[in-house]
């Protein structure tokens, strides 16, 4: 039978995300705009997303935080292009945009000692195999597989080589152990509901030193110079950003991070997104037809979370394409390079009750669809 009770907010998009629950841009902060990022108040506003994004996140002493150009991507293509190149590099990818950063590394920057440790979709790779003297570059949270690192004990606390991690999809939704990573990226868009096009730069000390004693052998553009005279340009870490930010995105910024706060800090944006994975899994549990595409429950994404059905590829389209119509579920077909299937996101912004109202809606579309 067709449900009848459709979820409140049907957006479960994985990027740009669902804004945050009671979002109203009405109420944003507009106090900056019209008005230059270089003048005090726009300053102000991006220390500000540099300090507070420190304090909730809970970084550790002397790691820094920057607001960089063209979101998660040009973040980690900052680190990628300044600091690799002096050490061997151990890369780690089971789904595309780790395998953006491999053909980056090998095809781009021309690196010859490159190990790649690859994955199929819905797998990790043997993360064991990282060498503590070289560079490793992953993702914490594979966005287009559902699959994520589940702990950090194979990265050495002795490592001689820097740790980049590509945390987008996993940073306000998952534990992130910083004192293990040096370079951190994530976006505005993903759990926070953020807007799109600026990206979050954390990097530790031992990042910091890399920076001031490694010169790359390849010109860097603009975007990507962190440093001058051999020595951090502090200011971009003190709201000095290199190019001009949308001062609206930022104040969009500020306001999810007030929202984060006002529900009790990062421990609750991890338990929301966690008992949103919850639903999805007691469903599945108890329908044969419908399976997360990460193997191993220990591996499963509580954000962007991948499902393969008893269906073929074009009745998976035609399922999304009529749980759209219905105005239940917008935008969770699988990503383009990945199997077919859905992807649902889990964040910490999407509400417990909108996917338990979803659930029904799943059921009914395959039965629909596999007539």
């Amino acid at each position: 039978m067709k449900p009848t009770h459709k979820p409140a907010n049907p957006n479960f998009s994985s990027g740009p995300c669902s804004k945050r629950p009671g979002y109203d841009v009405s109420t944003l902060d507009l106090t900056t705009l019209g008005r230059s990022h270089r003048a005090a108040i726009g300053k102000t506003a991006l220390k500000r997303v540099c300090e507070e994004t420190a304090q909730v996140l809970g970084l550790p002493e002397g790691y820094r935080v920057g607001v960089v150009p063209a979101s998660d991507t040009g973040a980690v293509e900052m680190a990628l292009w300044s600091m690799l190149g002096p050490r061997p590099v151990d890369v780690f990818s089971w789904e595309s945009f780790g395998q953006g950063w491999l053909t980056d590394i090998v095809k781009q920057l021309k690196l010859e000692e490159v190990n790649d440790y690859g994955a199929d979709y819905g797998k990790l790779p043997e993360l064991n195999l990282a060498d503590p003297t070289h560079d490793i570059v992953f993702t914490w949270n594979g966005t287009t597989s559902g699959v994520k690192v589940p702990h950090a004990d194979w990265i050495s606390d002795s490592r001689e080589g820097l740790t980049i991690c590509d945390a987008t999809s996993a940073v306000f939704a998952m534990e992130m152990p910083w004192q293990k990573l040096d370079v951190v990226t994530f976006s505005w868009q993903k759990v926070l509901g953020g807007e799109g096009a600026h990206g979050m730069l954390i990097l530790s000390p031992r990042a910091v030193e890399r920076l001031e004693t490694y010169t790359p052998p390849w010109p860097l553009p603009k975007i990507f110079r962190m440093t001058k005279g051999g020595k951090l340009i502090e200011d971009i870490f003190k709201g000095a950003t290199i190019n001009t930010p949308s001062m609206l995105c930022v104040a969009d910024y500020l306001d999810s991070l007030d929202w984060v706060k006002s529900i009790g800090g990062v421990q609750a944006t991890v338990r929301r997104s966690n008992d949103n994975l919850a639903v999805i899994e007691r469903f599945v549990a108890t329908h044969d037809w419908i399976s997360f595409l990460a193997e191993d429950p220990i591996n499963r994404s509580s954000t962007s979370i991948c499902l393969t059905l008893s269906l073929e590829a074009d009745q998976v389209k035609q399922l999304v394409k009529l749980l759209d119509a219905e105005g239940v579920a917008y935008d969770i077909g699988a990503y383009r390079d990945a199997p077919a299937g859905l992807r649902i996101w889990g964040g910490a912004t999407v509400e417990k009750t909108d996917l338990e109202a979803l659930m029904p809606w799943l059921e009914w579309g395959y039965r629909e669809v596999s007539r």
